[in-house]
């Protein structure tokens, strides 16, 4: 896992929140899709810290999440 600020990622990324989260924002992170890497932030913070993994391991994050029982 690699950590930036937002200014050394291209904010030329398309940053998406899930559909689970409200209009009123509340605890949200935002997701975009890059060159070899998934970027992760906090949505209240976009200009804060980001943090990247490889495609595999977002995956195995997203397959695992799917399997809990909210």
């Amino acid at each position: 896992m690699k950590t930036a600020q937002a200014s050394d990622v291209t904010q030329e990324l398309g940053w998406f929140k899930s559909s689970y989260s409200g209009a009123e924002g509340g605890d949200c992170i935002e997701v975009a899709d890059g060159p070899g890497a998934v970027y992760v932030r906090d949505s209240k913070d976009p200009a804060g810290p980001i943090f990247a993994v490889s495609p595999q391991v977002w995956a195995g994050f997203v397959g695992l999440a799917a399997d809990v029982d909210v």
